[in-house]
Order: structure tokens, then C-alpha cells, then sequence
């Protein structure tokens, strides 16, 4: 599956299911073939992505310091991070909210 989240305020985002579900889960949202992101709530669900995402970016940085401090070499990342998987959201969501207009998907 993929989502394809859509605004007027800009392009469309298209991700694979994995990290659609990711970022909606991070905003409380519940994966879902169609939704909307209300213009209204854009403020908080932007505060909850870029919470999650820094909270990852945490949990790495402990892994990396632990390994360090057991003098083992420091995990690398696999693959893509999620940071780098939600910032094209997150950025729709922005201009979305800066516009006052709704993000939607599967519509």
C-alpha cells in the first residue's frame, strides 16, 4: 500500500505503507486507508511528529553512546532515518497550516 498525502498548500507526499503508519502513529493517529489531517489540529499534530522523531533521533544517540562507553564500535543506521522519512510531511503539514488548509490521504 502506499499513502499519498495531498494539500493545496504544496506536493503531493507519497510513502510506502511502513513509514505512513510510522509517522500517523506518531501523531496518535491510527493508520487507515483514507484520513485527514483538519487545518485546526495541524499545530499539535506537527508538535507530536517532530516529538516522536526527535525522541528517535534520542534513542539512536543512546545506542551510540553506550556502544562507545563498552568500547564497541557505534551502530550505524539501516537504511533511511526516520527523521529524513517524515520531514517531506511534516513540511507539507507546515505550509498546510501556514494556509489555513486541510492534509488528506487515499482520497
Amino acid at each position: 500500500m502506499l499513502y499519498c498525502f495531498k494539500s493545496k498548500a504544496g506536493a503531493d507526499i507519497v510513502m510506502l505503507a511502513e513509514s505512513g503508519d510510522a509517522v500517523l502513529r506518531l501523531m496518535g493517529r491510527e493508520p487507515a486507508p483514507q484520513g485527514i489531517l483538519e487545518a485546526a489540529a495541524l499545530p499539535a499534530l506537527l508538535q507530536a511528529l517532530e516529538a516522536g522523531v526527535d525522541a528517535d533521533d534520542a534513542r539512536f544517540q543512546q545506542a551510540v553512546d553506550a556502544a562507545k562507553a563498552a568500547g564497541e564500535p557505534p551502530p550505524r543506521r539501516q537504511g533511511v532515518s526516520l527523521r529524513q522519512r517524515a520531514w517531506p510531511l511534516r513540511d507539507l503539514m507546515a505550509r498546510s497550516q501556514r494556509e489555513g488548509v486541510d492534509v488528506v490521504w487515499g482520497v
